[in-house]
């Protein structure tokens, strides 16, 4: 999406500052408790330890007694129901008083033991206020950081949030299409931005470059290669036409008929991809079974000395508006394949509403095989010298191209079922 790096940057900042604002808290939460603790025992040591001094200087000095310290003193060998009852039990040393909240010091000399209890309830006021005030403070300053930097963050990617709209949009094959040539961005665009989309606009005219190279290629060479086929077609129609030709050259002369239908096949599907993408080739209204049927008599002198039985099975009558030269193309690379690969048993072409299937009892295929099927000059028998590995990559191509995806099912020693579907749109 074109807010897609603005709004990731937002959720971090957010992020950061929810975290940061619970560590802010909980640190001067944890750092108020330590500060009271360590305040009332030193309040409390020194009251301790000023009671001490006075009772040096005199036998019965007066005991702590204000608004926060209350001392008690128990002398030697005296009786501890004096005390209240919440210090009888205590130790030498601080400790806690909970239920009163306050803390007691015991400490114990020759001539007695000294109770001093603190209430921290106004020191719980105090710390409480001035945490809420560092608090508030930290937690503003947080916040304003965040949010400048987050303008200043946003500032810097915004060329590159709007580079990456822009290239979302762009076709670089339309050769007009210069909306990110840097002598069209914007005023704040950085210059790595702007290298950026320099180099898209270099790498765009390059690919434009090479592809219709190719295309060009692919197109020239198919034209040129049909003149030759034709003369070679024509010759071996004409030579196997003649009566006297021994029957030894007649077979040769089939197997140069049969490699020139192939390269035919190829060109043409060569030159269907070599159209560019919106330059479908021509349609109209046509019987699937009318291509089936010439695509099955094509391929019947392939299996003529073989024992196959080559069979069409009609379950509908399916009728298309689309290239009916398209899907001539894909069927006779899969009547090709399934003949090259068939020594024997059927072949078997069922024509349904929406498909047509090609099923052959052949040599099959593993699933490692299956997978690299459509990989270009892949074959599955190394060492047959017919096979080619083209064509399924054609069909497949052309399939994506025309909106007929096409399914293998394999088993080796079984066969392979090969369906072209016509439920998208041509």
């Amino acid at each position: 999406m074109p807010q897609g790096l603005p709004r990731k940057l937002r959720y971090a900042f957010v992020l950061q500052a929810v975290t940061a604002s619970f560590a802010i808290v909980i640190g001067i939460y944890a750092a108020g408790m330590v500060v009271k603790d360590l305040l009332t025992a030193q309040r409390m040591r020194e009251e301790a330890a000023s009671y001490w001094q006075a009772r040096a200087r005199d036998p019965d000095p007066p005991l702590p007694g204000t608004s926060t310290v209350n001392g008690f003193f128990l002398e030697s060998g005296g009786d501890p129901r004096v005390l209240p009852a919440e210090l009888r039990a205590l130790k030498p040393g601080l400790a806690e008083l909970p239920k009163f909240r306050r803390k007691a010091l015991v400490e114990r000399k020759p001539e007695g033991t000294l109770y001093l209890t603190m209430s921290f309830s106004l020191l719980d006021r105090v710390i409480l206020w001035s945490g809420a005030a560092s608090m508030l403070i930290a937690l503003l300053a947080l916040y304003v950081v965040s949010w400048l930097t987050y303008r200043t963050s946003k500032r810097l990617v915004t060329p590159v949030n709007w580079l990456a709209s822009e290239v979302s949009r762009w076709d670089p094959r339309d050769a007009a299409a210069t909306t990110i040539a840097p002598q069209y961005m914007p005023d704040e665009a950085g210059s790595e931005v702007q290298q950026l989309g320099g180099a898209l606009n270099d790498l765009s005219a390059r690919v434009r470059e090479f592809v219709q190279r190719e295309r060009d290629f692919t197109r020239d060479a198919s034209h040129e290669l049909r003149t030759p086929l034709t003369v070679i077609r024509v010759a071996t129609d004409l030579m196997i036409g003649d009566p006297e030709m021994p029957e030894r050259s007649h077979r040769s002369l089939a197997r140069i008929q049969r490699a020139g239908r192939d390269m035919e096949a190829v060109i043409d599907a060569f030159l269907i991809l070599a159209r560019e993408d919106g330059i479908a080739p021509q349609t109209e209204d046509f019987d699937v079974r009318d291509v089936v049927y010439e695509e099955v008599a094509k391929v019947r002198p392939l299996i003529a000395d073989k024992p196959i039985e080559l069979i069409v099975s009609e379950l509908a009558s399916p009728r298309l508006h689309a290239s009916p030269h398209v899907l001539s193309v894909m069927l006779g690379n899969l009547l090709g394949n399934a003949c090259t690969f068939t020594e024997e048993g059927m072949i078997e072409v069922r024509i349904e509403q929406d498909r047509v299937v090609v099923r052959d009892s052949g040599i099959g295929m593993s699933a490692d095989t299956l997978r690299r099927a459509y990989d270009p000059f892949y074959r599955a028998d190394q060492f047959n010298p017919t096979g080619k590995g083209m064509g399924l990559s054609i069909v497949r191509r052309l399939g994506e191209r025309f909106g007929w995806p096409v399914t293998l099912e394999s088993t080796p020693a079984v066969g392979t079922t090969a369906t072209v579907r016509f439920s998208a749109e041509p």
